[in-house]
């Protein structure tokens, strides 16, 4: 293990207490071992008090969040709900989201639990909001030292901007470039981010620890953390420049056995990678009609084959919520959650620790989602430190950028949002080139809706810098390129094959390409290759066309390895100055731009 000094060793002398002695931990055990099997207090098993010896059984609460992604202010539209499934089969929607619930729902969470454990599946930060991104998300990791966050594995995003920033918000320190944003040094993270299957190039080390043990008493609970191993497909190469990514599954169980030659046999995996439940309510039963059948995607073979030392798996990465056990290599169910994304849910988790084996008693792990709802008090602390960063980015954030007439959103496989940014891209594009034919948009850069009501004073449908911000915050280039009418067809085709065959990712096309998905297919066979029209006319498979992609795309992201084949590069400006440029010129306070109709696509379901 590294011995470099962390800011979180700090709070962690400050946070818990050490381990007894040698002596007092051996004869706690030989007490613990002389109750019956079944032993449980039934209060939580925190006995000891008043002269009673600890139980053999102890309830360790876990609670976890994943994919917060800067969200500090209540996320607006869609991105700041969450579906209830209510008993009748019906369902309804619930405002939620925002730290300064979350933080008071985590406290209240805590409160008579003194067995508690904060942790989190990665993306905290990264494609941020302007409060968050503006400062490179030194607002999210103090808001996450505030919220008393444990332990967290990495995400994709925590790569956005390289490695060494990442150790930045470890470590603390002024940002590089941008210097100081107050008149105090930046201190970092006050808990370990793990990322045991991130390996530097040159060492074959991970870049940050791979495990962390949380200890009270005479519990031992240890962590693994790893971000997907396909995280260089979906950040920037420059992100990523220098780091190897390993398998999940491997490299989790090579730390569990760490982890129990060191004595630790309880063990919870934070995976970032996740899966897709049948339904998008969050309450949802994934275990019916049997185990784990309501839930599909990667997280469902990881957690199939990692082993089964680790008791629990808390993951991330979809942006879905589910709880649900999945059967681990020896046919032992096994608890698997994720939380939604952007501080909506929390998952409150029950471990109960066996102090005779030091395991978790699996048959007895209990866990659901809740909902961050809005209507508790807010966290003082939260909404002060939302105050210092919004008045710090105010002279940027509240610039008006445009004027819509109704909410943008941000759902579906087209979205008008999507739409609407690959318009504003090919207006950009013919701007720097009039021979520029299409734009094409990744929908995960997309990263919310417009909405139509003011969330500040700005006034009903003003769209402000701030807004096109938490919209568009990857400050991605736009880069033109030529292609193949067939290089463009077979672009298409990885929408839904390849990489992208489990889960397609639909490209969010500009006015003018049209063509059909005939989602009763497979494969590539998805996409009907003679409905591809621009502009009315065939696509010419020897032709060539000049396409608009943001650089994300133009160097292969997201398994469009056709987009990183293209010629004759010439790259622009960054993507929100393009949706900015296209906001004023085409929208005014009284002409407004209207939602475009997200029908550029049909689909056959």
């Amino acid at each position: 293990m590294p011995t470099a000094h962390h800011p979180y060793r700090r709070v962690r002398r400050r946070t818990y207490a050490l381990l007894a002695s040698a002596a007092a931990l051996a004869s706690a055990a030989a007490l613990a071992t002389a109750l019956p099997a079944d032993a449980h207090d039934g209060r939580g098993g925190h006995g000891g008090h008043g002269g009673h010896h600890p139980s053999r059984y102890q309830d360790v609460q876990l609670l976890s969040f994943n994919d917060l992604h800067g969200n500090l202010e209540p996320p607006s539209g869609s991105s700041g709900r969450v579906t209830e499934l209510q008993p009748d089969g019906t369902t309804k929607t619930i405002d939620a989201g925002g730290v300064e619930y979350l933080a008071t729902h985590l406290r209240d969470a805590r409160a008579g639990h003194p067995y508690s454990i904060t942790a989190a599946g990665g993306d905290m930060v990264g494609a941020s909001p302007l409060v968050s991104g503006l400062f490179h998300d030194e607002p999210t990791i103090e808001a996450l030292n505030k919220l008393k966050l444990d332990v967290t594995s990495v995400g994709n995003h925590e790569f956005d901007e390289g490695a060494k920033e990442l150790a930045r918000l470890q470590n603390g320190g002024c940002h590089p470039t941008a210097g100081c944003y107050t008149d105090k040094e930046f201190q970092g993270a006050d808990f370990p981010y793990l990322a045991a299957n991130v390996l530097d190039e040159k060492t074959g080390k991970p870049i940050l620890r791979p495990y962390w043990v949380w200890k009270k008493k005479d519990v031992k609970i240890g962590f693994i953390g790893v971000t997907l191993e396909g995280t260089p497909g979906i950040v920037s190469a420059d992100g990523v420049k220098g780091l190897k990514f390993k398998d999940e599954v491997e490299t989790i169980n090579k730390y569990a056995k760490v982890l129990q030659r060191q004595g630790v046999q309880s063990i919870v995996a934070l995976v970032h990678e996740g899966g897709f439940p049948a339904s998008g309510s969050y309450n949802y039963d994934c275990d019916s009609p049997g185990v784990g059948d309501g839930i599909s995607g990667p997280i469902v073979d990881i957690a199939k084959n990692v082993t089964p030392a680790v008791d629990a798996l808390v993951t991330g990465h979809t942006h879905a919520a589910y709880v649900c056990t999945v059967d681990d290599p020896a046919g032992r169910p096994r608890m698997v959650t994720s939380a939604a994304s952007f501080g909506r849910l929390y998952t409150d988790t029950t471990l109960t620790y066996d102090r005779r084996t030091g395991d978790i008693a699996r048959t007895a792990v209990k866990s659901a989602n809740r909902v961050v709802t809005r209507d508790v008090p807010k966290a003082a602390d939260m909404t002060a430190l939302i105050g210092k960063w919004n008045t710090l980015a105010a002279p940027i954030g509240n610039r008006p950028i445009g004027y819509v007439s109704a909410d943008i959103g941000n759902t579906g496989d087209e979205s008008p949002m999507g739409d609407l940014i690959a318009d504003a891209q090919f207006a950009y594009g013919k701007e720097l080139d009039p021979e520029t034919d299409l734009a094409l948009m990744n929908p995960g850069g997309v990263r919310a809706g417009l909405t139509y009501t003011a969330k500040g004073g700005e006034g009903d449908g003003v769209v402000t810098y701030a807004e096109g911000f938490t919209v568009q915050p990857f400050s991605n280039t736009v880069n033109l390129q030529d292609f193949t009418g067939a290089q463009l067809i077979q672009t298409l085709r990885e929408q839904v094959s390849g990489v992208n065959a489990a889960a397609p990712k639909i490209l969010q096309p500009s006015s003018g390409l049209t063509y059909t998905l005939d989602l009763t297919k497979t494969g590539a066979d998805r996409v009907v290759t003679d409905s591809i029209r621009l502009n009315g006319t065939a696509i010419d498979p020897s032709a060539t066309y000049r396409v608009a992609t943001n650089s994300f795309l133009a160097g292969g992201g997201d398994g469009f390895t056709t987009l990183g084949q293209g010629t004759n590069d010439l790259v622009g400006t960054d993507d929100l100055t393009a949706l900015e440029k296209y906001l004023t010129a085409n929208s005014s306070a009284s002409s407004p731009l209207a939602p475009p109709a997200a029908n550029r696509i049909t689909i056959v379901r």
